[in-house]
């Protein structure tokens, strides 16, 4: 919890209305003193009892009692804080009130006030087109009553209702084909292809940010025409920063580099790379891809890579040292130097990088394969073929053993493959070297296609 959370919560616990045990209100004080709920000791049962009930025997269903009380005291405290977190929302509940308890001005005002409360909300995204429609819903029930010859805003209620629908599908449209181009997974889009139809044909439907981003997304991954539809969520993405709260806008951006990752990494674009690099700097900057100032292992690792495709040597050195405390402290020191290990291979320092990629063990499997291929390429360029054949041999073993992604398996297996074949090309057939460059330009997934090719162009 923050401080002000902190405090809020303790005026909670000392008024009446929510909570009236005095024992819930010492045990709350003593977890939140010193270092009492950070260490061992101080959360010792006996200890906790005698605090809160001092010259009394140790009674471990009473204790149980108290925990009980004061977790409930904060679940409900919780749930406050999020009803009163939007704020349209919670003045629709008390127009409901008023409504349900037939206080007709009271409703009046209340509505009124939701409605200029709607008007001035700050973003634009799926949540503001729900909370229109609660709104014209709550409108309706108003209305309906009333005499059924009134008039009735149901057309209102129609038209925010779809707009809702088609927002949030799309998005969850996004989402699916993400987590599914990642993942072994096969999901069922359901309606998602007659709303893509539906909205092609009602353009005016992509004035809504919420929906104009999604579908644009969703397009660019799935179409083949991908670059059209990119370059119009991009300029949608610029347009209406705004819109959404920070927690969506990283998984927008996210969404954005990942379509330039994959479609660089197909196609061999540059141009895609230097896009990516621009999401993640601009959004590392606005601190839209940190998360309460941290930042996700995954985006620290891509971010260097996409920034050494680029070979801007600078920015990745100070990114690593300025970002490294961000980084959540079970990542921090491997992706640390593991990223120190990457920026000094790419600048020819290869004594350096074996030297950093021997200092830790990599946990997380794609870092250790990234660590791995590092080796690999090093052994190759310094011609140590032993060493090689052993590591290629090594890494075909892991991958059997581990339950790794598709594409990710798939991008290593042709890796070590091609990798082989280098090694055991004649370097004096033309031929034998051209149909190899021929295959691996021409293989996908591949990750290290530049430097293949550039071997076999030196050999």
């Amino acid at each position: 919890m923050s401080k002000k959370e902190e405090r809020e919560l303790r005026k909670w616990l000392n008024s009446p209305a929510h909570n009236h045990r005095e024992d819930v209100v010492t045990l709350f004080e003593y977890l939140m003193a010193g270092q009492h709920l950070y260490e061992e000791k101080f959360l010792e049962k006996e200890r906790v009892f005698s605090r809160i009930f001092s010259n009394e025997p140790y009674d471990d269903a009473k204790l149980r009692q108290s925990m009980h009380f004061l977790l409930k005291s904060v679940e409900e405290f919780l749930i406050y804080q999020e009803q009163q977190s939007d704020e349209v929302r919670a003045r629709m509940a008390l127009a409901s009130v008023f409504r349900k308890r037939k206080l007709d001005r009271a409703f009046t005002k209340a509505i009124k006030a939701v409605e200029v409360q709607q008007e001035k909300a700050n973003y634009r995204n799926e949540q503001y087109l729900r909370n229109e429609y609660l709104l014209q819903l709550e409108k309706y029930s108003f209305y309906d009553g009333k005499k059924r010859t009134t008039e009735m805003n149901l057309q209102e209620v129609s038209d925010a209702l779809d707009l809702t629908f088609v927002a949030d599908k799309l998005r969850q449209g996004c989402l699916m084909i993400a987590h599914q181009s990642v993942y072994k997974a096969q999901y069922n889009i359901g309606l998602l292809e007659y709303i893509i139809e539906y909205v092609d044909r009602q353009k005016l439907m992509l004035h809504h940010p919420a929906i104009a981003v999604y579908f644009y997304g969703y397009k660019a991954i799935t179409d083949e025409s991908g670059k059209q539809y990119f370059e119009n969520l991009r300029q949608e993405i610029q347009k209406h920063r705004t819109s959404f709260p920070k927690s969506e806008l990283r998984d927008i951006y996210l969404m954005a580099v990942n379509y330039c990752i994959r479609q660089a990494n197909k196609f061999n674009d540059s141009e895609l790379i230097r896009e990516a690099f621009r999401l993640y700097r601009q959004g590392l900057e606005n601190e839209i891809l940190l998360e309460n100032g941290v930042v996700s292992p995954f985006t620290f690792r891509n971010a260097v890579g996409a920034a050494l495709r680029l070979k801007e040597y600078d920015w990745v050195e100070h990114f690593i040292h300025q970002y490294k405390k961000a980084l959540p402290h079970d990542y921090r020191e491997s992706f640390f130097l593991h990223s120190l290990a990457r920026l000094n291979f790419e600048k020819g320092d290869y004594g350096s990088a074996m030297q950093l990629l021997a200092q830790t063990d990599f946990d997380d499997t794609l870092i250790n394969l990234n660590a791995k291929s590092m080796l690999l390429k090093i052994y190759y360029e310094l011609d140590e073929y032993d060493a090689l054949e052993s590591l290629l041999e090594s890494m075909r073993a892991y991958l059997k053993r581990k339950q790794l992604m598709g594409a990710y398996r798939s991008n290593y297996h042709n890796f070590i493959r091609f990798t082989r074949k280098l090694v055991r090309i004649n370097p004096f057939d033309d031929k034998e070297k051209s149909a190899l460059k021929s295959e691996i330009i021409n293989a996908s997934p591949l990750t290290e296609k530049d430097w293949l090719l550039e071997q076999v162009t030196a050999l």
